[in-house]
């Protein structure tokens, strides 16, 4: 399994910017771009379960260290 690097301020941005993405697709039903608001999804799954994988492959990570 992946391991969590999403903070928690991260992943409320994520969420919320996912959730604006995928409502801007269903809000204009007639644009022609709409299907590029598709891409909402990414942002959202990665803020709802805390793990994005581009940030495994460049080592980041946004989660407080937590101490021992």
């Amino acid at each position: 399994m992946l391991k969590n690097n999403v903070g928690g301020l991260d992943r409320a941005a994520r969420v919320i910017a996912g959730l604006v993405l995928l409502g801007l697709f269903f809000a204009y039903p007639e644009a022609s771009w709409r299907y590029l608001a598709l891409i909402g999804v990414i942002p959202l799954f990665t803020g709802l379960f805390g793990t994005c994988p581009l940030y495994s492959l460049f080592g980041l990570s946004t989660c407080p260290v937590k101490k021992a």
